[in-house]
């Protein structure tokens, strides 16, 4: 067997940017900015109640918590906006999920690396239909991509989609027991 390494040209190579994505359920945004606000909440909460004993800091108690909660309205904004700008791609060889509001981050998962999937959802997601897939690859400690804001019944065919490839595809041959 004779090894080969042909460079590319880097110029004909696809462009990711160019794949078409599918954004995820608009529900996502007000999930998402129900939980950051209910985090943020919390925190406003806790700093206005819990005692301080020393003056200078408990005269400035209530603007702590008020700020916090401004902080906490700021964040579920921002979240809101981010989850808008999220879309998956599901291609022939991979998974694609972009991310993010102001640093883009995009995963693209190799179909032939992937092990396992699952579903997730919490009670808040559910109550907005929405269901997280989560795909795992060999060698990881954890989840390797974690699809967030699919409708629970798009959520469940992607899964079966990735299940029937899972079991047409055979195993790598270094996975293969002798």
């Amino acid at each position: 067997m004779t090894h080969t390494n042909v460079p590319l040209d880097p110029e004909r190579l696809p462009r990711l940017e160019e794949a078409p994505l599918t954004p995820v359920s608009p529900r996502l945004a007000p999930c998402q900015a129900l939980q950051q606000l209910w985090r943020w909440w919390l925190l406003a909460v806790l700093a206005r109640l819990v005692p301080l004993s020393e003056p200078p800091v408990a005269d400035w108690q209530g603007r702590l918590a008020v700020g916090i909660a401004v902080l906490g309205l700021a964040m579920a904004v921002l979240a809101w906006f981010e989850a808008r700008r999220r879309a998956y791609g599901l291609r022939e060889h991979d998974l694609c999920y972009r991310r993010g509001l102001w640093v883009r981050r995009t995963q693209v998962l190799p179909l032939v690396r992937l092990q396992h999937v699952e579903t997730l959802s919490t009670p808040l997601e559910r109550a907005f239909g929405l269901v997280r897939l989560t795909c795992f690859t060999a060698g990881g400690r954890g989840a390797d991509l974690v699809l967030e804001g699919l409708p629970a019944a798009r959520a469940e065919a992607v899964k079966q989609h990735l299940l029937a490839r899972l079991e047409a595809e055979p195993a790598a041959p270094e996975e293969q027991a002798p």
